[in-house]
């Protein structure tokens, strides 16, 4: 086994064990949730659709990273490469530095 397959496979099984959290946890999953804390009032926030997101974006993660740890076994090692590249694109397009804009989209009307 390469090295590059253990690490997709060990990061595509971190992300499955925190989505899965996300989803046992529900709306309480929402203060794990980076920059929620910070939040001037958190109680106007839709606190199950922030939960819901967070796990939908690991198992998008887990899957990816699967992906590539399957590809990268049985293909090439290089397939890693191209499976961290994907993997950063789609993490880095949910960053957000500022916690109100972040989180905006879940404000309760």
């Amino acid at each position: 086994m390469n090295i590059e397959f253990m690490v997709c496979l060990v990061l595509a099984i971190l992300f499955l064990v925190i989505g899965i959290i996300f989803s046992f946890l529900k709306e309480e999953g929402a203060k794990y949730v980076s920059g929620f804390s910070t939040l001037n009032h958190p109680e106007n926030y839709d606190k199950a659709s922030i939960s819901l997101d967070m796990r939908n974006q690991c198992f998008t993660y887990a899957l990816i990273l699967f992906l590539g740890a399957i590809l990268s076994y049985f293909i090439s090692a290089i397939i890693a490469i191209p499976t961290y590249v994907i993997w950063g694109i789609v993490f880095f397009k949910s960053v957000h530095l500022d916690g109100e804009k972040a989180f905006e989209k879940y404000l309760i009307k």
